[in-house]
């Protein structure tokens, strides 16, 4: 592989999650490019209506590519909330 492919593999890194914060009504993700992303919870309505304990057992995957909830069985990847894509169920 050139190094085309290394560029194209340090780029998307760069955009996984480093941290998830999260409030009442929104979760907020720090990128690792130093990005900040917000997004409603009512997007992802598992989180939504989930305890607050439970929203708190967040696990970055990965490496960052993607942030799981295990006792809300909620995981969307780091893409898919840059994206602004909300959960599929909401559509």
């Amino acid at each position: 592989m050139g190094s085309h492919g290394l560029n194209i593999s340090a780029k998307l890194s760069a955009e996984w999650a480093l941290d998830v914060h999260r409030n009442e009504h929104s979760l907020m993700v720090d990128l690792m490019d130093g990005r900040a992303i917000s997004m409603p919870l009512a997007w992802y309505p598992r989180l939504l209506h989930a305890t607050a304990e439970a929203r708190g057992c967040s696990e970055l995957r990965g490496g960052g590519y993607g942030i799981h909830w295990p006792h809300i069985g909620e995981g969307p990847s780091a893409e898919r909330l840059l994206r602004g894509a909300p959960a599929p169920e909401v559509a």
